[in-house]
């Protein structure tokens, strides 16, 4: 790698940077290069089972949503495949996970400004150049290089998260991010708890419980949610997904929209209606046989886990939230659908001093979802508490990304809608009266 400085360097080849990198290609003036640790593009492989798909529409691919004439669309890609017609037969908006997947690896092999098995090990400020200078680590061989960059932009995404109690168990005990690796093994016990909530817990649910049988091993799924809810899917709802709302929620309060975020999980972690039809009617349907060695458990929240010397059955200690009373649940092997939570990536340390943060010393973007005190340095799919729910929604992907580049390039490449909802989310300035006062 030469030592020209990039316009813009991304850090990260999620789904989110890499819509970036193809609609910043093509944009004229504008050198860009995106760097990830990972031999290629492979999008959570842990959960790509059969049957799954997105929550969104296919618009809401790499590209379509800011310029419907990219040759890195969806619909291009599946034309290249042959296989247009069939999805126009299909008459279903929502990809497989697995196709998705497979859309997201042809379009990355196409791209010129991308480069994986490139780890950032060390980010530092260069005065003298005004540009940001990357320590670049090749995972192939060792070597590293210096890469140089006016912009950047983070997209390293979350990683899993583990409840304390959880640390330090055994190969039994799993996240579900790493759920197919493992599901030979896990089918090999006589029973299988799974934690959690939301799409990806009641996929491996349904996953698990066609094999569930006396014969075979018990499935049990606790959550602490008050129930199994689905994800909110109305078309006013999905107004929320829109420039609108995010206007409003950055310009609340940090408490009102931590408030907020709190209160909103239907609306983006909640199960897709129809799966959750699919497993009441698997369960009606096994019962038919006899009884279903099954434990559907809400209301619980795991306080405590550890393994008995002499069983070695896994103890899991409870908390019932709305009976005010613990429980212990004991099992073979523990799947973890506890979600995934935002880390901020080691080399963000070197230059630490030059990024914005709150009150509670977390990071701080702006509306056009800069994290430094410059304008320089950009987030993706980051912390909820600024920009609200719709943070890791892809159909939100190419608006943030149009966002970045006109930051970026002091144009707009890509043609930014500001409004898109017919409903409003604050009070209307016309209808807006004076603050009440408070009487003596």
């Amino acid at each position: 790698m030469s030592e020209s400085i990039y316009d813009l360097v991304g850090i990260g080849l999620g789904p989110f940077n890499l819509s970036l990198a193809c609609l910043a290609e093509p944009v004229e003036g504008l050198s860009s290069l995106f760097l990830d640790e990972n031999p290629g593009f492979d999008w959570h492989p842990g959960l790509m089972l059969d049957d799954v798909h997105l929550q969104t529409p296919f618009m809401s691919d790499l590209v379509t949503l800011a310029d419907p004439t990219s040759p890195y669309s969806f619909l291009n890609y599946i034309k290249q495949q042959g296989r247009l017609y069939s999805f126009y037969i299909r008459e279903n908006f929502f990809l497989l996970r697995r196709e998705y997947n497979q859309y997201c690896q042809w379009v990355a092999e196409r791209l010129n400004n991308v480069a994986f098995n490139r780890h950032v090990a060390q980010i530092a400020f260069d005065p003298m150049k005004e540009c940001y200078r990357l320590t670049v680590r090749c995972t192939d061989n060792g070597n590293s290089d210096t890469v140089l960059a006016r912009k950047l932009v983070m997209g390293t995404g979350p990683s899993p998260s583990v409840p304390a109690c959880c640390e330090g168990l055994d190969d039994n005990v799993i996240h579900a991010g790493d759920y197919l690796k493992h599901k030979a093994g896990l089918q090999q016990q006589k029973a299988i708890t799974l934690v959690g909530s939301g799409q990806s817990a009641a996929e491996i649910f349904y996953d698990l419980l066609e094999g569930a049988g006396s014969d075979s091993y018990r499935l049990s799924w606790l959550t602490r949610s008050p129930r199994f809810f689905p994800l909110e899917y109305t078309k006013l709802t999905l107004e929320m997904t829109s420039p609108e709302y995010v206007d409003y929620f950055h310009g609340l309060p940090p408490a009102t929209r931590d408030r907020l975020i709190a209160d909103q999980k239907q609306l983006y972690k909640g199960i897709n209606a129809d799966l959750i039809n699919a497993i009441h009617d698997l369960l009606y349907r096994k019962r038919l046989s006899g009884e279903v060695p099954v434990d559907l458990i809400t209301n619980a929240t795991l306080t405590g886990a550890v393994r008995d010397r002499a069983s070695r059955r896994l103890l899991l200690d409870f908390h019932h939230h709305e009976q005010q009373q613990d429980f212990r649940h004991d099992t073979a092997s523990l799947v973890l659908a506890t979600g995934y939570q935002y880390r901020e990536p080691a080399c963000l340390g070197g230059i630490a001093e030059r990024l914005r943060r709150d009150d509670q010393g977390r990071l701080d973007p702006r509306r056009d979802y800069s994290i430094d005190l410059r304008g320089d340095v950009f987030i993706q799919n980051g912390p909820l508490h600024t920009h609200g729910f719709v943070t890791p929604d892809l159909g939100m992907a190419c608006y943030r990304n149009a966002c970045i580049l006109r930051a970026v390039t002091g144009r707009e490449p890509y043609a930014v809608e500001e409004r898109t909802a017919f409903q409003k989310f604050g009070v209307p300035g016309a209808m807006a009266l004076e603050p009440r006062r408070e009487s003596a």
